[in-house]
Protein backbone atom coordinates (compact mmCIF):
# COMPACT_ATOMS: atom_id res chain seq x y z
CA UNK A 1 0.00 0.00 0.00
CA UNK A 2 1.47 3.31 -0.90
CA UNK A 3 2.99 5.71 1.90
CA UNK A 4 3.43 9.36 1.77
CA UNK A 5 5.29 11.68 4.41
CA UNK A 6 3.05 14.30 3.60
CA UNK A 7 1.38 15.42 6.85
CA UNK A 8 -1.47 17.69 7.69
CA UNK A 9 0.84 20.27 8.60
CA UNK A 10 2.78 20.55 5.10
CA UNK A 11 -1.05 20.62 3.69
CA UNK A 12 -1.44 23.93 6.32
CA UNK A 13 1.58 25.21 4.76
CA UNK A 14 0.18 25.08 1.19
CA UNK A 15 -3.07 26.46 2.45
CA UNK A 16 -1.11 29.39 3.28
CA UNK A 17 0.67 29.46 0.08
CA UNK A 18 -2.83 29.48 -1.63
CA UNK A 19 -3.86 32.18 0.81
CA UNK A 20 -0.97 34.69 -0.46
CA UNK A 21 -2.04 34.00 -4.15
CA UNK A 22 -5.27 34.99 -3.25
CA UNK A 23 -4.17 37.83 -2.04
CA UNK A 24 -2.27 39.14 -4.31
CA UNK A 25 -4.64 38.18 -7.00
CA UNK A 26 -7.70 40.07 -5.32
CA UNK A 27 -5.36 43.27 -5.10
CA UNK A 28 -4.18 43.11 -8.69
CA UNK A 29 -7.38 42.56 -10.25
CA UNK A 30 -8.80 45.27 -7.87
CA UNK A 31 -6.57 48.06 -8.62
CA UNK A 32 -5.83 46.63 -12.48
CA UNK A 33 -9.33 46.69 -12.92
CA UNK A 34 -10.09 50.48 -11.38
CA UNK A 35 -6.99 51.76 -13.41
CA UNK A 36 -8.06 50.11 -16.97
CA UNK A 37 -11.38 51.63 -16.58
CA UNK A 38 -9.95 54.75 -16.34
CA UNK A 39 -7.53 54.67 -18.50
CA UNK A 40 -9.89 52.79 -21.05
CA UNK A 41 -11.85 55.59 -20.53
CA UNK A 42 -9.58 58.40 -21.33
CA UNK A 43 -8.09 56.63 -24.37
CA UNK A 44 -11.52 56.65 -26.05
CA UNK A 45 -12.56 60.18 -25.04
CA UNK A 46 -8.72 61.68 -25.66
CA UNK A 47 -8.67 60.62 -28.90
CA UNK A 48 -5.34 58.24 -30.48
CA UNK A 49 -2.92 61.46 -30.53
CA UNK A 50 -3.79 62.60 -26.91
CA UNK A 51 -3.59 59.05 -25.32
CA UNK A 52 -0.31 58.18 -26.69
CA UNK A 53 1.32 58.60 -23.85
CA UNK A 54 -0.80 56.37 -22.14
CA UNK A 55 -0.83 53.92 -24.91
CA UNK A 56 3.08 53.66 -24.72
CA UNK A 57 3.04 53.00 -21.13
CA UNK A 58 0.79 50.62 -21.78
CA UNK A 59 2.23 48.92 -24.26
CA UNK A 60 5.53 48.82 -22.16
CA UNK A 61 3.87 47.11 -19.50
CA UNK A 62 2.03 44.33 -21.86
CA UNK A 63 5.40 44.14 -23.87
CA UNK A 64 7.83 43.32 -21.20
CA UNK A 65 7.75 39.83 -19.57
CA UNK A 66 6.02 40.39 -16.03
CA UNK A 67 9.07 38.63 -14.45
CA UNK A 68 11.92 41.20 -15.89
CA UNK A 69 8.89 44.09 -14.24
CA UNK A 70 8.84 42.19 -10.79
CA UNK A 71 12.51 41.92 -10.65
CA UNK A 72 13.43 45.49 -12.17
CA UNK A 73 10.78 46.69 -9.60
CA UNK A 74 12.40 45.40 -6.76
CA UNK A 75 15.48 46.46 -7.68
CA UNK A 76 14.81 49.90 -8.48
CA UNK A 77 12.17 50.75 -5.10
CA UNK A 78 15.18 49.53 -3.01
CA UNK A 79 17.61 51.97 -4.93
CA UNK A 80 14.79 54.66 -4.64
CA UNK A 81 15.08 53.32 -0.70
CA UNK A 82 11.00 53.09 -1.12
CA UNK A 83 11.22 50.52 1.51
CA UNK A 84 8.46 48.51 0.31
CA UNK A 85 8.09 44.49 0.97
CA UNK A 86 8.27 41.62 -1.39
CA UNK A 87 4.06 41.98 -0.97
CA UNK A 88 3.67 45.35 -1.89
CA UNK A 89 6.24 45.36 -4.99
CA UNK A 90 4.45 42.54 -6.32
CA UNK A 91 0.69 43.87 -5.80
CA UNK A 92 1.81 47.25 -7.70
CA UNK A 93 3.73 45.53 -10.62
CA UNK A 94 0.91 43.02 -11.22
CA UNK A 95 -1.52 46.06 -10.65
CA UNK A 96 -0.36 48.13 -13.19
CA UNK A 97 0.43 44.67 -15.76
CA UNK A 98 -3.20 43.58 -15.01
CA UNK A 99 -4.49 47.23 -15.84
CA UNK A 100 -2.30 47.41 -19.14
CA UNK A 101 -4.45 44.71 -20.12
CA UNK A 102 -7.51 45.95 -18.43
CA UNK A 103 -6.97 49.26 -20.66
CA UNK A 104 -7.86 47.38 -23.57
CA UNK A 105 -10.59 45.24 -22.92
CA UNK A 106 -12.48 48.53 -21.70
CA UNK A 107 -11.71 50.35 -24.68
CA UNK A 108 -13.10 47.04 -27.35
CA UNK A 109 -15.43 47.42 -25.31
CA UNK A 110 -16.27 50.31 -25.00
CA UNK A 111 -15.88 51.32 -29.03
CA UNK A 112 -18.79 48.34 -29.32
CA UNK A 113 -21.24 50.10 -28.12
CA UNK A 114 -23.11 50.66 -30.98
CA UNK A 115 -22.73 54.70 -31.86
CA UNK A 116 -26.72 55.25 -32.57
CA UNK A 117 -27.58 54.45 -28.93
CA UNK A 118 -25.07 56.83 -27.64
CA UNK A 119 -26.17 59.46 -30.41
CA UNK A 120 -29.85 58.64 -29.58
CA UNK A 121 -28.97 59.16 -25.96
CA UNK A 122 -27.25 62.23 -25.84
CA UNK A 123 -30.16 63.54 -28.49
CA UNK A 124 -32.30 62.90 -25.20
CA UNK A 125 -30.76 65.63 -23.24
CA UNK A 126 -28.65 63.23 -21.42
CA UNK A 127 -25.31 64.08 -19.79
CA UNK A 128 -21.87 62.58 -20.99
CA UNK A 129 -21.73 61.11 -17.83
CA UNK A 130 -25.63 59.94 -17.71
CA UNK A 131 -24.97 58.80 -21.06
CA UNK A 132 -21.45 56.54 -19.93
CA UNK A 133 -24.05 55.35 -17.02
CA UNK A 134 -27.15 54.29 -18.38
CA UNK A 135 -26.00 53.37 -22.02
CA UNK A 136 -22.20 52.66 -22.24
CA UNK A 137 -22.14 51.06 -18.68
CA UNK A 138 -24.56 47.77 -19.25
CA UNK A 139 -23.57 47.14 -22.80
CA UNK A 140 -19.93 47.47 -22.06
CA UNK A 141 -19.68 45.56 -19.01
CA UNK A 142 -21.70 42.47 -20.69
CA UNK A 143 -19.27 42.83 -24.17
CA UNK A 144 -16.03 42.62 -22.01
CA UNK A 145 -17.32 39.87 -18.90
CA UNK A 146 -15.33 37.15 -20.72
CA UNK A 147 -12.07 38.99 -21.21
CA UNK A 148 -12.14 40.27 -17.46
CA UNK A 149 -13.05 36.45 -16.41
CA UNK A 150 -10.05 35.49 -18.48
CA UNK A 151 -7.69 38.31 -17.81
CA UNK A 152 -8.14 37.50 -13.99
CA UNK A 153 -7.34 33.71 -14.20
CA UNK A 154 -4.28 34.62 -16.11
CA UNK A 155 -3.35 37.17 -13.76
CA UNK A 156 -3.77 34.11 -10.69
CA UNK A 157 -1.80 31.99 -12.41
CA UNK A 158 1.28 34.70 -13.40
CA UNK A 159 1.42 35.71 -9.64
CA UNK A 160 3.30 32.59 -9.26
CA UNK A 161 6.18 34.59 -10.53
CA UNK A 162 6.53 36.23 -7.22
CA UNK A 163 8.15 33.77 -6.08
CA UNK A 164 11.30 35.43 -7.52
CA UNK A 165 10.89 37.93 -4.69
CA UNK A 166 10.87 35.54 -2.15
CA UNK A 167 7.45 35.36 -1.12
CA UNK A 168 6.02 31.74 -0.77
CA UNK A 169 2.82 31.59 -2.78
CA UNK A 170 1.32 28.20 -3.72
CA UNK A 171 3.83 27.13 -6.23
CA UNK A 172 6.74 28.02 -4.05
CA UNK A 173 4.97 26.59 -0.80
CA UNK A 174 4.86 23.27 -3.51
CA UNK A 175 8.15 23.80 -4.72
CA UNK A 176 10.00 23.42 -0.73
CA UNK A 177 8.27 20.25 -0.09
CA UNK A 178 8.83 19.13 -3.17
CA UNK A 179 12.72 19.31 -2.25
CA UNK A 180 12.51 18.31 1.40
CA UNK A 181 9.73 15.30 0.73
CA UNK A 182 11.14 14.21 -2.55
CA UNK A 183 7.45 13.16 -3.87
CA UNK A 184 7.08 15.66 -6.58
CA UNK A 185 3.56 13.38 -8.36
CA UNK A 186 1.84 13.93 -5.20
CA UNK A 187 2.67 17.60 -3.89
CA UNK A 188 2.28 18.94 -7.73
CA UNK A 189 -1.15 16.90 -8.38
CA UNK A 190 -2.31 18.58 -5.08
CA UNK A 191 -1.05 21.84 -5.84
CA UNK A 192 -2.99 21.80 -9.62
CA UNK A 193 -5.98 20.78 -7.64
CA UNK A 194 -6.08 24.11 -4.90
CA UNK A 195 -5.59 26.30 -8.39
CA UNK A 196 -8.19 24.58 -9.91
CA UNK A 197 -10.47 25.03 -6.83
CA UNK A 198 -9.39 28.66 -6.82
CA UNK A 199 -9.93 29.27 -10.38
CA UNK A 200 -13.60 27.22 -10.94
CA UNK A 201 -15.59 29.24 -9.04
CA UNK A 202 -14.49 32.12 -10.70
CA UNK A 203 -15.13 30.84 -14.25
CA UNK A 204 -18.72 29.61 -13.21
CA UNK A 205 -19.52 32.84 -11.34
CA UNK A 206 -18.69 34.23 -15.04
CA UNK A 207 -19.98 32.02 -17.09
CA UNK A 208 -23.34 32.55 -15.00
CA UNK A 209 -23.14 36.31 -15.49
CA UNK A 210 -22.68 36.00 -19.00
CA UNK A 211 -25.83 33.71 -19.51
CA UNK A 212 -27.79 35.90 -17.69
CA UNK A 213 -26.95 38.82 -19.11
CA UNK A 214 -27.49 37.44 -22.56
CA UNK A 215 -31.10 36.70 -21.64
CA UNK A 216 -33.32 39.40 -23.69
Amino acid sequence: MPTTALTLADLAFLAQGAGLTLAVTAVAVAAGTFLGIVCGVLRMQLGPIWSAPIALVLDLFRSVPLLIQLVLANAAQSIAKLGWGPFTTCCVVLSLYTAAYCTEIVRGAIGAVPPPLRRAARSLGMSWWQDMRFIVAPLAARIALPSWIGLTLGVMKDSALVLWLGLIELLRASQILVTRLQEPMLILLICGAIYFLMSFPIARLGGRLEKRWSVP
